[in-house]
């Protein structure tokens, strides 16, 4: 496995900024969690990674779950 450097961040970091890691995964597709020096974690974005293989079935799944989120007060509002 081949680890963009730029992906790199301690457990104590994490522990302490996780949105910075977040940040890095959306950036890069991942965020690689050291712990010990090692690699030990490892923090996907589900929406970018190709690590992530969904089925077509679940991406529509996943996408009408954001959307009926996003817009919750709307759908109820229609469902009266």
């Amino acid at each position: 496995m081949n680890i963009d450097t730029n992906t790199i961040v301690s457990v104590t970091e994490a522990n302490q900024n996780f949105s910075r890691v977040t940040r890095i995964a959306e950036k890069h597709g991942q965020a690689i969690l050291f712990k010990n020096n090692r690699p030990r974690y490892l923090l996907i974005d589900m929406e970018n990674s190709p690590i992530i293989d969904m089925t077509e079935d679940e991406k529509i799944d996943f996408v009408a779950s954001r959307i009926l989120k996003k817009h919750k007060k709307a759908f109820l509002e229609l469902a009266k």
